[in-house]
């Protein structure tokens, strides 16, 4: 059985992401959605409501599974045996990062892998931090994440949720 991991910390998932989770599904047989939890970084969802956001989008997808770590992918994939991160490119900025990481974490571990996917041309430019940053402003997100997702936005920023 091939599984695959899609990190990142999902603050909130956005339709970018269901982009990639949706192509990934069709190419592994399990994806775990990893919700990285970094104590260094704000996050203005905690990890358990971003987890139920998370489960809420994927409960079409039986083969996926949602978890969290505190510490290392390499870590959690291989306590796991999970070999291959997902990870998704939106533009070519995103490759140096994503290139150091993957050359990282094989260092530290041999056999983990990334596969990378490029976000379909629609969703190139959507970023977490700028969909928190309209939400915060009273704009419309729904363009941008899930309609749970944007509910949830509107209940942190608009007094009444309204």
């Amino acid at each position: 059985m091939r599984t695959a991991v899609y990190p990142g910390s999902f603050d909130p998932i956005t339709l970018g992401h269901l982009n990639i989770i949706e192509r990934a599904v069709d190419m592994f047989d399990s994806l775990v959605i990893l919700l990285a939890i970094n104590p260094g970084k704000q996050s203005l969802f905690s990890a358990e409501e971003n987890t139920e956001m998370i489960r809420e989008v994927t409960s079409a997808w039986p083969q996926v599974k949602i978890d969290q770590t505190h510490g290392l992918l390499v870590d959690y994939a291989r306590k796991n045996d999970i070999h291959l991160a997902v990870r998704g490119l939106r533009a070519v900025t995103d490759f140096e990062a994503e290139f150091s990481m993957a050359l990282t974490n094989r260092s530290l571990w041999e056999e983990f892998d990334t596969v990378y996917l490029m976000t379909s041309a629609e969703y190139m430019y959507l970023r977490s931090s700028t969909v928190k940053q309209i939400a915060e402003y009273g704009g419309d997100v729904s363009g941008f994440v899930p309609p749970n997702v944007a509910a949830r936005l509107r209940e942190k920023f608009v007094p009444g949720g309204e």
